[in-house]
């Protein structure tokens, strides 16, 4: 009776989210915000709670962010990314100053103390690796140039979590000094280590990789991608992080197969993913940090805007691709939920855990939207403000001159 049941309510599931992809499709819309309301009407509180398939619903959410940041990596070498961190690190403090602050002084004039000002900064630091991935490919900017820019920005915020996990998490115990080194020293040896494999040996794991038969190829990429992941996440290092690093150390007709082979099994995981988000938000606990959580989502969104553009700018990015980098970094997903969660369990502040989930409720509804929408408003906005200035310039001017200019300037 209990696999019945199971199976009724995840075929209920997998049913429901194709035929909101499907609506989406239909509207030339991100599937995510549906996926994400979706979980919430399954959810705590919801129309239709869960109860046999929630368990599966939770580990293939764990797979889906897994392969989402795999085919990312799939996406780039190792030599890529390398390039692209010795050149991006000063976007990755920007990143850190503009985004982390907003999150730190809200708690602080809330009055919640500066051990839950250091968590609410992490919460509104990190984009979402898992979000922003599924949102690059349902637009088809993969291969854009400014794609590269937001890819180095999320592996600086990945990277960065090993470091500020521990930290976060010896702070909440109260652990000394000694007990948070250790920790920390290890972090950064995984991280450190899982890095120079895949940058030093890709060729050769690409070799070990490699099969002519698609069902050996899909099985030893996959079980090497999850391994990688488990033991980087065992190391107090993000599992995506390991799996970001198994795709990027694949390359050539391995990463191509790999990419055909996966993406079916990514769309299905990613929009469990998402649903399972959803599904730990009580509808109930939103509405009453509905409004500060809602100011500091503009703020931030603001100022993620201003962190992809400005770092998109510094690598020379045209003005249209600076936009589309800003509105792609908004979203803010899984590592926002983690770090409040380690916050709700110590019970340092229990209006934190609410305020989190509200918070990146609002901004994972509205990420896929800035990422399509804000460079066609700048756009927009650019050229109205240019037209009274092109009208105020003495003398004869083509309209197809006008439109050169302003075109340039919004370039």
């Amino acid at each position: 009776m209990h696999s019945a049941v199971f199976l009724i309510e995840f075929g209920a599931i997998i049913l429901a989210l194709g035929l909101l992809g499907r609506l989406a499709g239909r509207l030339r819309f991100s599937p995510i915000p549906l996926y994400l309301l979706a979980g919430l009407a399954f959810g705590e509180g919801g129309l239709l709670p869960l109860g046999a398939s929630e368990e599966f619903v939770a580990i293939g959410a764990e797979i889906g962010v897994i392969l989402l940041l795999l085919m990312l990596g799939l996406e780039y070498t190792a030599s890529d990314l390398v390039s692209n961190l010795k050149t991006q690190y000063p976007a990755g403090l920007v990143d850190m100053t503009f985004n982390a602050l907003p999150g730190a002084a809200a708690a602080l004039l809330m009055g919640w103390g500066p051990v839950a000002a250091v968590v609410l900064a992490g919460v509104t630091w990190i984009s979402s690796s898992g979000v922003i991935a599924k949102v690059l490919g349902d637009l088809g900017r993969l291969g854009n140039r400014e794609t590269p820019v937001i890819l180095s920005i999320l592996v600086l915020e990945d990277l960065a979590m090993a470091v500020y996990l521990p930290i976060i998490t010896a702070l909440l115990a109260g652990v000394g000094w000694a007990a948070g080194g250790l920790t920390l020293a290890i972090a950064l040896g995984a991280a450190g280590l899982v890095l120079f494999v895949a940058v030093r040996y890709g060729r050769h794991i690409s070799r070990f990789v490699s099969s002519d038969d698609p069902e050996k190829l899909l099985l030893v990429v996959l079980g090497l991608t999850i391994l990688v992941a488990g033991l980087a996440q065992q190391l107090q290092v993000s599992a995506a992080v390991g799996a970001f690093l198994v795709g990027i150390a694949l390359s050539g007709e391995v990463a191509e197969g790999t990419h055909t082979l996966l993406s079916p099994l990514r769309d299905l995981f990613a929009a469990v993913f998402f649903v399972f988000f959803g599904l730990h938000t009580d509808p109930a606990s939103i509405p009453p940090v509905l409004l500060p959580a809602l100011v500091l989502a503009v703020v931030t969104a603001c100022t993620k805007i201003f962190t992809g553009w400005w770092a998109a700018r510094r690598a020379g990015v045209s003005v249209k691709g600076r936009w589309r980098a800003g509105g792609a970094l908004v979203a803010r997903g899984e590592f926002s939920i983690v770090i409040a969660g380690l916050a709700v369990t110590s019970g340092i502040e229990p209006r934190l855990g609410p305020l989190a989930t509200a918070y990146v409720l609002i901004l994972v509804i509205v990420g896929p939207l800035t990422a399509r929408y804000t460079e066609p408003l700048a756009q927009r906005l650019f050229r109205s403000r240019s037209a009274p200035a092109a009208a105020a310039v003495p003398g004869p001017r083509t309209s197809s001159e006008g439109s050169t200019a302003v075109d340039e300037q919004i370039r």
